[in-house]
């Protein structure tokens, strides 16, 4: 019997087993697909060309420790800082120069005068110094289960006394209300919006003013571009498990759950059996409580739970493009490097409104709403001499679409669709496509596991974060019912996105529960 599996190879699951192994456990992971890293993985799509399959910008992880903590740079993990972190590019016909988001404060606010008006730069500044300090205990929210001691211990120190009702108000409100409070300006209103709303919430719901507010905190540390793909990441972590006697199997699914009177029984595609005392479950909840169905839990359990979890409609898809050259954008200062961070093809936040309701309608989007990144600018070991890629981001495309519809059929006219919102922005653009691969919401689900298309597994409304995540009873990382059991992952607390919290989380909870049950053990004695 071995102490844990892990059962994934995502980012969190692989950050779990890495923790349990540096302890002294023995782990294995085992993952049914055949690349490591699930969402956080990178693969040749086009010929010399390393592209990710999920996720490409990596932003929370940065800010957890976690890089430093487990010593990630000595097994190949390096970072390139995207500055400036975003672009808002100005419809050609309005004349006025694109809005280019620095990491220094200074270089942000002379940008937004020039493109928006003093007025805004000013109130941008204000939201900065306000929402700074915020975000940043947001992110010690994040950092733990989210008990409430550890919520109160978060933001305790901010805006005390008379200002504790605004404060607590603001964090409430919905990302446009803080918008409009804080900026006259619709363009650099949608640019924030659109940056919050990668979430996958509209910025009109309730609670999403922190997703806005997490653009202050890239002026303390900027999205990073992991050279190599995102992938490095999890290659990192795997190494780092290798190195503390970790193992992981690639290719053997995992097709049961099976509590024993000694552990848990594990049992995969291969027909393998594997005996374990702890098991962390790192793909996505509705897979788990499969597993845990197959292996005999309580079923009506099981489906009250299954019922009360909302996936959403899906977020949305991906063109992933290999080209001769990067988007120029006329918009674009000149001097500045507007394309090493997100490029925010989106000046109106009446188009994220028409995406999202379309999307709640089973209907695609009237103008797809596209974030682009294109980060061979600033890594060119993604591919070969003289190529670069982009990649094309459009959200709140649904996973099921009206009138007995497929995917298989729309992929490529939606991609390009999606493809003409960049042209619209940098002409020309579009010649220079020698490569292209569309990942429809199918698409996403039936290569990584992400089921119904949503990146984030479960919707990130407020109803389904911090404790009630994915619901109250499993936002403690446990599974009532199934001691030894442990939750990490997209599912769990604090959602979505590559942070590796999560992970964390898991892992300090299965040492804690093995190292306090033993001494209560011994104690009853």
């Amino acid at each position: 019997m071995i102490d844990a599996v892990v059962v994934g190879s995502g980012h969190n699951a692989l950050v779990s087993a890495c923790y349990l192994a540096r302890s002294g456990w023995s782990v294995e992971v085992l993952e049914r697909d055949t690349v490591l890293g699930g969402a956080v993985s990178t693969v040749e799509r086009f010929p010399g060309h390393q592209v990710d399959r999920g996720s490409s910008a990596h932003i929370m992880i940065r800010h957890t420790g976690i890089i430093e903590d487990l010593d990630l740079a000595s097994h190949g993990l390096r970072y390139i800082d995207c500055d400036p972190w975003a672009f808002a590019p100005a419809p050609l016909e309005s004349g006025r120069p694109g809005i280019v988001f620095h990491r220094s404060l200074d270089g942000t606010c002379a940008s937004i005068a020039a493109s928006c008006g003093a007025a805004d730069a000013r109130a941008y500044r204000e939201f900065v110094e306000t929402w700074g300090p915020r975000t940043a205990g947001v992110m010690r929210a994040f950092a733990g289960p989210p008990t409430g001691g550890r919520l109160a211990r978060s933001f305790g120190t901010l805006d005390r006394g008379a200002g504790a009702a605004a404060f607590s108000r603001e964090f409430l409100a919905s990302g446009d209300s803080l918008l409009d409070n804080y900026f006259d300006d619709e363009r650099l209103k949608a640019a924030l919006a659109w940056f919050g709303a990668q979430s996958g919430p509209p910025m009109s719901e309730p609670g999403t003013a922190p997703m806005v507010g997490f653009a202050a905190l890239m002026h303390t540390l900027p999205p990073g571009r992991a050279v190599g793909g995102s992938g490095a990441l999890t290659r990192a972590l795997a190494s780092r498990l290798a190195a503390d006697g970790g193992s992981v199997r690639l290719g053997d699914a995992v097709t049961e759950l099976r509590r024993t009177p000694n552990g848990w029984t594990v049992r995969t595609a291969e027909g393998r059996e594997v005996r374990a005392r702890t098991v962390v479950a790192g793909c996505h909840i509705l897979t788990t409580l499969d597993l845990l169905e197959r292996g005999g839990h309580d079923r009506t359990q099981l489906d009250g739970w299954r019922r009360r979890i909302r996936v959403g409609p899906g977020i949305g898809m991906v063109v992933r493009l290999g080209t001769d050259s990067l988007p120029s954008y006329p918009s674009a200062p000149e001097g500045d490097t507007v394309t090493s961070g997100l490029q925010l093809l989106v000046s109106d936040r009446a188009q994220l409104r028409l995406a999202h309701g379309a999307a709640l309608a089973g209907e695609l989007p009237p103008v797809p709403a596209v974030l682009a990144m294109s980060f061979s600018g600033i890594d060119p070991s993604l591919t070969p001499a003289g190529e670069h890629q982009a990649t094309l981001w459009s959200q709140w495309h649904p996973y099921a679409l009206t009138g007995g519809r497929a995917w298989a059929d729309l992929a490529e006219s939606e991609g390009d669709r999606i493809v003409a919102e960049i042209e619209r922005l940098a002409p020309e653009f579009t010649d220079s496509v020698r490569h292209r691969l569309v990942q429809t919401p199918a698409d996403l689900e039936s290569e990584m596991g992400l089921i119904g298309g949503n990146v984030m597994h479960v919707e990130m409304s407020l109803d389904q974060m911090f404790m009630w995540r994915p619901l109250p009873e499993l936002s403690g990382h446990r599974v009532p019912g199934a001691k030894g059991l442990y939750l990490t992952g997209a599912s769990t607390h604090p959602g979505g996105g590559v942070s590796g919290s999560s992970g964390r989380s898991a892992a300090r909870i299965a040492l804690s529960d093995a190292r306090f049950g033993g001494l209560r053990r011994v104690l009853r004695r």
